[in-house]
């Protein structure tokens, strides 16, 4: 049996393990393999943080690879360790928390740092860049506490930050020095088209200007200028650049310039250590886009497994991504110079702009905005160095010579005159030559199965059109059912099939389900078993046994976990009304337990944070309070204002409505979380019209709100109907509630589902009384047979073993 040799990579990021990724394919026995990443997660798409600052995607749903794919590839996973040293002449790292491991080869993906400028009062409070999941955390816990920010830096990074804190409801300024935005990759009319969107949006611009310092005592306050004016803001986001990571390559002996020096091989100036990615400098140039890096792991993976590779001869750039809801495209040089000649064309009404720069003949670069659908073409030619002569305006107007003349073009004719190596993923680093090979010999017929296979598509989605026009070409007649992707990868039904099968075949387990409905993955996966364990459940109260291992992780401990692997508690605060017994008991637990905070939360109630797993049951039980479920897919708040009982514009008495129906609906299982509020009068303190259900009292009555979402996309309620009585708002909220259980997909928040089935189809369906108290009476027989799941945890011996504390922490595969 031969010896593996230890391959040993520094960095747990994009770069790094997709050049593991693809070692893995073409010699998976070669190599054991160790890997130590900073950050507590698992590898994560870096380019997707935007959304996760918005709110539009989880971390969960940024990872790329999980937990199970380190175990699965037996890689020893070292999270949450930095290395401190590398010994190059005994082959060892070192890391902070004192595990050395021995290599054979080692790989240096470190990537870069945020650069962040030695202004006078940098190191105040509130100061931070835009770079990881910390930097998100921290940006989403100040907008609870704080409305104005400022950005410093008009390039990419800085405009998706300010994006994202739109979204969370700060008012945001954006500095930048230079007159126009994004100078690095559009020019002066496509930077101009940018900011009057994003004008439009609520972001607020200071242009040619000069920090000079940072204002404030403890925590800033906000900037001053070299022109003698200020901006204020109580969060400063500094998003000027990058710099590759090189500090531990410095301190080992190993050559550096501005990156870690790399010849066509990745190779440094250390016998057996490689270097990849944003921390590297091939022929004195640091990539930071991913395509470059993507293509450096590709040519190391080839070297590393013995496979013949020409090397890495650098890279032609080019940008293509959408900023905050606008699609742009900017590739190789795009500004006008000596002996260039541009093409331009523009529309102002459509929000349009496309750009060729010509020289000698040939595409040298391009500017898209608004309409990026040419962007893939365009590059190719960049890359290629073609000539276009003849074909200049065909090009701009994109069309073909033949559509100039009047005849019939194909559009296919495009993707096939790509290159293989032509980038049409992104996000995810996948080429042309690699969806082509998914279809051709992987059996990949579908978009969906592309996606499974090749990660083409599955992060920001831009690419889908590109995606669907390779399977037309290449998939022919065996091209799949396009709209037929199933609920996760582990089928092709649907919710609504899925449904209907469980409720006539009568199944009653999640196994039976997979097993009758023949799943491909005969162990589900993450997505498909907690939404068959809520379908179950749904259809079938009196019968179906909840399944406590098919629940995500926050809903088997009753708890959220936390990135540092403790967890916070929420116990329920009926309309955010309490008494001092109530807050005695929360401040002798949180006593008791060395709580480390206890916080106020946006919905009215306390959170305390950072309790040991073990202690939770104990604190259930010392506590005697319903849990607020803070962390599962269920009724989570009914936010209320005062109301009439202290407030003179008051009409009703919303705080004892709150509490009604906070009492009604807790422990209710939904598809998603779901949030009401009630207002005392059209002033709409409680913020009702954002809510998935909510209630706003007026003279005489009540208006009853549905479908509203205040995430990454703000969705303004609609009016159901108008109601007299606090009865008529229990019945009819009910029967609302009812309808959305039954009918939404997992996963799906009910603005979304409005969205989808439309407000004149709920309303017909609760038109009658009858009807409603159908859905009423399903909705309470459910709730009759439901009990706070911390009475069964804290009485059962079997259930409490869950929470014992593991003997030590231990890396993926140990």
């Amino acid at each position: 049996m031969t010896t593996k040799q230890k391959l040993v990579l520094i960095g747990n990021g994009m770069a790094g393990v997709r050049a593991i990724e693809h070692l893995l394919k073409l010699a998976p026995e070669r190599y054991e393999i160790t890997i130590f990443g900073s950050e507590p997660h698992p590898n994560y798409n870096r380019i997707m943080l935007s959304s996760v600052l918005a709110g539009g995607a989880s971390l969960q749903e940024i990872i790329i690879n999980d937990w199970n794919w380190y175990s699965e590839n037996d890689i020893t996973l070292y999270t949450g360790h930095t290395i401190t040293r590398i010994d190059t002449d005994r082959k060892v790292v070192t890391s902070q928390q004192g595990v050395s491991v021995p290599y054979d080869t080692l790989l240096i993906a470190t990537g870069s740092n945020p650069f962040m400028l030695p202004l006078p009062g940098a190191d105040k409070e509130g100061v931070i860049a835009f770079r990881d999941i910390k930097d998100c955390e921290t940006m989403i816990e100040a907008a609870r506490s704080y409305k104005k920010a400022v950005v410093i830096g008009g390039g990419l990074l800085g405009l998706e930050a300010a994006r994202g804190l739109l979204h969370l409801g700060m008012k945001v300024q954006v500095v930048h020095i230079n007159d126009y935005l994004m100078e690095r990759q559009l020019d002066e009319t496509a930077a101009r088209m940018l900011q009057r969107e994003l004008e439009a949006q609520g972001m607020e611009f200071m242009l040619k200007k000069s920090t000079t310092a940072i204002k404030g005592k403890k925590r800033a306050t906000g900037l001053v200028f070299s022109d003698g004016s200020e901006a204020d803001g109580d969060l400063v986001v500094m998003a000027v650049g990058i710099k590759p990571n090189v500090d531990l390559a410095r301190a080992s002996g190993i050559e550096i310039n501005r990156g870690i020096v790399i010849d066509d091989f990745m190779r440094t100036s250390a016998p057996d250590v490689y270097a990849v990615g944003e921390c590297a400098e091939h022929r004195g140039i640091a990539y930071g886009l991913v395509a470059p890096l993507y293509e450096q792991g590709a040519v190391l993976a080839k070297h590393l497994a013995g496979v013949n590779t020409e090397g890495y001869g650098g890279s032609v750039t080019s940008t293509k991504l959408k900023v905050s809801g606008v699609d742009v495209f900017s590739g190789g040089i795009f500004n006008d110079g000596p002996g260039n000649r541009s093409l331009k064309i523009q529309d102002e009404l459509g929000g349009t702009y496309k750009k060729l720069v010509i020289k000698d003949g040939k595409l040298i670069g391009a500017v898209l905005f608004g309409d990026t659908s040419d962007g893939a073409e365009l590059f190719s030619m960049i890359k290629k160095e073609e000539s276009i002569e003849g074909r200049e305006k065909s090009l701009l107007l994109g069309v073909s010579p033949d559509q100039l003349a009047g005849g019939s073009g194909s559009g296919s004719a495009r993707l096939l005159a790509m290159a293989d190596d032509e980038i049409i993923c992104g996000c995810n680093g996948v080429s042309k030559g690699t969806i082509a090979d998914a279809i051709l010999n992987k059996g990949c017929n579908t978009v969906g199965a592309i996606k499974t296979c090749t990660k083409a598509s599955a992060s920001c989605g831009g690419c889908k059109p590109l995606v669907e026009g390779l399977l037309q070409i290449y998939s022919g007649d065996s091209i799949g059912e396009p709209v037929k992707e199933g609920i996760c990868g582990c089928t092709t039904l649907s919710r609504d099939e899925i449904v209907a099968s469980i409720s006539e075949m009568r199944l009653m387990s999640v196994n039976e389900v997979m097993n009758v409905l023949e799943w491909n993955n005969s162990e589900g996966c993450s997505k498909c078993r907690p939404a068959l364990n809520y379908y179950l459940g749904m259809l079938f109260p009196e019968e179906y046994v909840d399944e406590k291992e098919s629940r995500v992780t926050n809903e088997r401990f009753h708890a959220n976990i936390q990135k540092d692997g403790t967890f916070t508690v929420v116990p329920r605060i009926y309309g955010g009304i309490t008494s001092p017994t109530e807050l005695k008991k929360i401040a002798e637990v949180a006593e008791k337990y060395e709580v480390p905070l206890v916080k106020f939360t946006g919905g009215q109630r306390l959170d305390l944070m950072g309790i040991k797993k073990e202690d939770l049951p104990k604190i259930w039980s010392d506590l005697d309070m319903p849990s607020g479920h803070a962390y599962g897919k269920t009724l989570r708040t009914v936010k209320t204002c005062v109301g009439n009982t202290f407030c003179r514009f008051g009409t009703q008495d919303s705080m004892g409505m709150g509490v009604k129906l906070e009492k009604a609906f807790e422990r209710m299982n939904a598809p998603a979380k779901v949030k009401l509020a009630v207002s005392g009068c059209p002033r709409n303190c409680a913020e009702a019209s954002i809510k998935d259900v909510g209630v706003i009292a007026i003279d005489g009555g009540w208006e009853i709100h549905v479908g509203g979402n205040g995430g990454i996309k703000v969705r303004a309620t609609e009016v159901l109907t108008v109601v007299k009585t606090e009865d008529e708002v229990l019945e009819w909220s009910s029967a609302y509630l009812q309808l959305y259980r039954e009918q939404a997909a997992w996963n799906e928040r009910t603005a979304h589902w409005m969205e989808r089935v439309g407000l004149d189809y709920v309303k017909q369906a609760l038109e009658k009384a009858e009807d409603r108290q159908a859905l009423v009476g399903r909705l309470q027989k459910t709730l009759s047979l439901t009990s706070d799941p911390w009475k069964e945890i804290v009485q059962s011996d079997d259930l409490r073993k869950n929470f014992e504390p593991l003997a030590k922490p231990q890396p993926v595969n140990s």
